[in-house]
């Protein structure tokens, strides 16, 4: 099938159904705090903390 230079892209169908967009969205919270809470509850490493201090101190 050709490309039609003159067509602007289509956009998707916006849909009034906000029961289907807010269950897709609790889904994916959910789906993303089961995968990354553990991570994001690990302790920040100490190499980590040093480079951060020593830029802040660098840039005073």
């Amino acid at each position: 099938m050709p490309l039609k230079e003159n067509c602007p892209p289509r956009q998707p169908e916006k849909k009034n159904n906000n029961s289907s967009n807010d269950a897709f969205e609790l889904w994916l919270k959910r789906g993303l705090h089961q995968l990354f809470d553990d991570v994001a509850n690990e302790p920040i490493p100490e190499e980590l903390l040093r480079l951060i201090k020593n830029d802040r101190e660098r840039k005073k």
